[in-house]
């Protein structure tokens, strides 16, 4: 083997370095498996929405039910995922959501789907999604032994979604085409047996409990919500995140629309839109796992959100296929650096008897308030049309991206001796870097 060779095969074993350990390598698999099964169930659900109603602002409705639990419900399902065992949990929750998509592949197949239909397993599915997105969130860390690899078994864990996510809904669009949105929910439920399977192979050391067991849940709720809106680096990325997911996130939402009448295109066209917006984001993801550390992550989010905002605006002018598929990858790819680098950070930093509320509170931010966009894109897009809808959710994501570049000041001097607790940096060099910025200020106040 020559040194070339040598040297990219050194580099891809970095790259993959959580699957060193044999419960992360078993997870990967299974969900791999099942996300592309969902990724063509929601490019089924949505383009099954506008197909029979031609409504925008159903399809916004529809988004609101399936997001909405998960911003009612997430503290709660957090508190949980912090005094239960989280495979057990997560064994649930891919029976539950396994159930639910037979049940649309029965109603569609069957020719007895209607939007009511559709409305109560959305709303059933979210309910799942509630307790399931901050338990997979808190356990993908559970199953790594060393925190340094942390930051690598997260990112490749976007690589998995977003790899899905490219694959799902370009292989939806086909199946749509050759055997309507029933195939795509049958295929669905059984890609679940896959996850099921791997969860139930693994073996995994019991975590401790709970420090404050003996408190109420009540007090134990207020007792998470006052760690994150104290610390300033916790509370600074939930609050940019929570604005992306409102004015930005709902894109997808709308994509039905651009694809048919702004495209003039067919389940193909969203399908390549939908893919294009993954293959960005998978882009993004393997950037990350390519990183050495979490180190300088901070500096990402601003930028990753100023990128998405952009990509939304450009996009909401083009008329053009190929070119909305550039800008959808570049989007994609601004959309993944903000949320996996937020969430690198968040797991990084966050206390482990503390895990499982504040990951709630991001899937309260992240998904939770996606319902409300959902719903005010759609309404909206009635009214003023779906470009314009883009337009002006692109705007208020590039703003937000700078107010968070006005925090990095401090959000650095909060996070810089907790790395150094964990060995992420060392102390002399954060000594070294800390008397360098205040140099740097006592300078420019001089000035």
């Amino acid at each position: 083997m020559n040194k070339s060779s040598s040297a990219k095969l050194s580099t891809l074993s970095f790259m993959l370095r959580a699957f060193r350990y044999p419960n992360y390598r078993l997870f990967f698999m299974g969900q791999m498996i099942s996300l592309v099964g969902t990724w063509m169930t929601n490019t089924a659900s949505s383009w099954l929405v506008y197909r029979l109603t031609g409504s925008a602002l159903l399809l916004g409705a529809v988004g609101f039910c399936s997001q909405l639990p998960a911003f009612l419900l997430s503290p709660l399902a957090g508190l949980m995922v912090d005094r239960h065992n989280r495979q057990r949990l997560l064994i649930l929750t891919q029976i539950l959501s396994m159930l639910q998509s037979f049940a649309l592949a029965i109603l569609t197949l069957k020719h007895w789907i209607t939007i009511p239909w559709i409305l109560g397993l959305s709303i059933f599915q979210g309910l799942v999604n509630a307790f399931d997105m901050p338990c997979r969130q808190t356990f993908v860390v559970e199953m790594i032994e060393n925190k340094k690899d942390f930051g690598n078994a997260i990112a490749l864990n976007s690589s998995m979604f977003n790899l899905a996510r490219l694959l799902g809904p370009a292989l939806g669009g086909i199946i749509i085409a050759a055997f309507g949105e029933g195939g795509c929910f049958l295929i669905d439920g059984f890609s679940y047996l896959a996850v099921i399977a791997a969860l139930l192979a693994m073996t995994v050391k019991a975590r401790e409990a709970l420090k404050s067991a003996a408190a109420s849940p009540l007090q134990q709720l207020k007792e998470g919500l006052k760690y994150a809106v104290k610390s300033t680096p916790i509370r600074s990325m939930m609050l940019l995140i929570a604005l992306v997911s409102l004015v930005g996130v709902p894109y997808t939402v709308l994509m039905p629309i651009f694809a048919r009448t702004i495209l003039g295109g067919g389940p193909h066209t969203l399908g390549f839109l939908m893919a294009a917006s993954g293959l960005g984001a998978l882009l993004g993801a393997l950037w990350l796992a390519a990183r050495k550390s979490v180190k300088g992550l901070s500096r990402v989010i601003p930028w990753a959100a100023f990128v998405f905002g952009v990509g939304l605006v450009a996009f909401s002018f083009s008329k053009i296929l190929w070119l909305s598929l550039i800008l959808l990858v570049i989007t994609g790819c601004g959309f993944m650096l903000q949320m996996a680098s937020s969430n690198t950070i968040l797991q990084t930093i966050v206390e482990d008897d503390k895990r499982g509320r504040i990951m709630s509170l991001f899937v309260m931010a992240f998904v939770g308030t996606a319902p409300f966009g959902s719903l005010l894109a759609g309404s909206l897009s009635n009214k003023i049309g779906a470009p314009h809808t883009l337009l002006a959710g692109g705007l208020c994501c590039a703003a937000g991206a700078v107010w968070f570049h006005g925090q990095l000041p401090e959000i650095r001097k909060t996070i810089r001796p907790l790395y150094v607790k964990l060995g992420i940096i060392a102390a002399v060099a954060s000594g070294i870097e800390t008397a360098t910025e205040q140099s740097l200020l006592s300078k420019e106040k001089m000035q």
